[in-house]
């Protein structure tokens, strides 16, 4: 991987593991801050929003578990 300035939805759906539509659903959403670049759908992502992104998704994530019971059901 490079390391330019700015990544393509193809770079950032690689580095998360996940397909380029759900990439492309991030930026559309807002979730993932995005540039569009001319008009047919050229998209870039700064390296360091996608960093952003991901200290935020440990945030949500570790939010989401205190919330859980610390321990699993017992099957009666």
């Amino acid at each position: 991987m490079t390391t330019e300035r700015f990544l393509t939805l193809a770079d950032v759906a690689e580095i998360l593991n996940i397909s380029t539509s759900q990439t492309y659903a991030l930026v559309r959403s807002g979730d993932l801050k995005g540039i569009q670049i001319g008009g047919r759908n050229q998209w870039r992502v700064e390296r360091t929003r996608l960093e952003e992104y991901i200290d935020h998704a440990y945030e949500r994530t570790a939010a989401s578990l205190s919330d859980l019971p610390s321990a699993l059901p017992v099957d009666s």
